[in-house]
């Protein structure tokens, strides 16, 4: 059975180098290292009682679920089963934004240029776009595209953008390249959901129900083998904590450019899916940018029910979290429950730090507690 652990990112004091005369090569006497950092009583228990709350969450819950929770100041982590791979399913257009943007970065995609998007755009599933472009093709730009596909998680969009930025080698470039651990990007979206129903995509199933009809007929014994297939080794999965980590290295700017880092969190500040995950834990004045993903259903179960973001306080203070579940046939409501449970956990951590804020001092290469907002 999975455990909560936590982990502290503490740096231990740096060794300085031997300095020996050059007449002598006698080595001069070594300055003390400096004390390990003393981390008070009230930071302690506030993060035993997180790691406990993480427990607790995960283990009464019906179905396989991932929870990491970061403090994006300190690096502290706590998770249960934090390291296991899950499927994101539109979780995963974060990736897409983040590869976007940095292509924007690069000088090699503009935000502003027109774009038009054809009947061969469309993909499946949630895709409002859609009757847009069915009514004789849409032709906007990839600012708005990025805005529908965090927002509003629309395939058609996700997808259009995602080539128009390299396609799912360039995703994988990225995080490569960015050194994003604990992330497997697949191959897109249409291909990645035929793939999960037992099927090959033909562009007519981007039409219509023509999808549903052609699922429908896959023999269930296929789509079981195609299901299991997909919760055991998913091509699109995430470990709970390298996403954490990834919206951690967001906030702190280490991801893009100040411009786009700013850009990318005010979007996903205003995503309208989940209204009732993560969302629906806060509390006044706490805040939540986050992107939600949601996978197919078999025979009751379902594969995929996500949500990740970051959690700032009144105060300014933000943490990372990502709830992740591989397989549940629990109702939405108790999986929407164990996603506000764990942001309430968040806010009563915080607020069991009674007044202490961590900060890093570089010089020393340790942590300094002190009071504060």
């Amino acid at each position: 059975m999975p455990q909560a652990r936590s982990a502290e990112v503490a740096a231990t004091p740096k060794a300085r180098p031997a300095v020996a005369s050059t007449q002598t090569q006698t080595a001069l006497p070594q300055p003390a290292p400096s004390p390990a950092p003393v981390v008070p009583a009230t930071v302690l228990t506030a993060q035993r009682i997180l790691d406990a709350r993480i427990n607790e969450l995960g283990r009464a819950f019906n179905g396989d679920i991932g929870i990491a929770v970061k403090d994006i100041q300190t690096g502290w982590t706590s998770h249960y089963d934090g390291t296991t791979w899950y499927p994101q399913q539109s979780v995963s257009k974060f990736w897409v934004a983040l590869t976007a943007l940095a292509e924007v970065d690069k000088g090699n995609l503009s935000l502003a240029t027109p774009v038009t998007l054809g009947r061969d755009d469309l993909t499946l599933f949630h895709q409002p776009i859609r009757a847009m472009v069915l009514s004789g093709g849409y032709t906007t730009t990839p600012n708005d595209l990025l805005h529908r596909a965090i927002q509003q998680s629309d395939n058609t969009a996700n997808d259009f953008l995602l080539w128009r930025a390299g396609g799912p080698e360039a995703v994988r470039a990225y995080l490569d390249r960015m050194n994003i651990e604990g992330i497997r990007f697949g191959p897109g979206e249409r291909a990645l959901q035929s793939k999960i129903a037992g099927l090959e995509w033909k562009s007519s199933y981007s039409i219509g129900n023509n999808f549903y009809a052609a699922r429908n007929a896959v023999p269930d014994a296929v789509r079981r083998q195609a299901f299991e297939s997909y919760i055991a080794n998913p091509m699109d999965g995430a470990t709970p904590l390298g996403i954490v980590d990834a919206l951690a290295r967001l906030k702190k700017g280490e991801l893009l450019s100040p411009s786009s880092t700013a850009l990318l969190l005010e979007i996903m500040s205003n995503t309208r899916t989940g209204p009732t995950r993560l969302k629906g834990g806060l509390s006044g004045g706490w805040r939540l940018a986050h992107k939600t993903g949601t996978g197919q259903v078999f025979k009751g179960e379902q594969a995929g029910y996500n949500d990740i973001g970051i959690v700032t306080s009144p105060s300014g203070h933000s943490y990372a979290v990502a709830v992740l579940i591989r397989r549940t046939s629990a109702p939405n409501i108790q999986r929407m429950r164990t996603m506000q449970d764990t942001v309430r956990a968040i806010i009563d951590y915080h607020e069991n730090l009674q007044g202490y804020t961590i900060a890093i001092d570089d010089r020393e290469d340790g942590k300094i507690y002190r009071v504060g907002g």
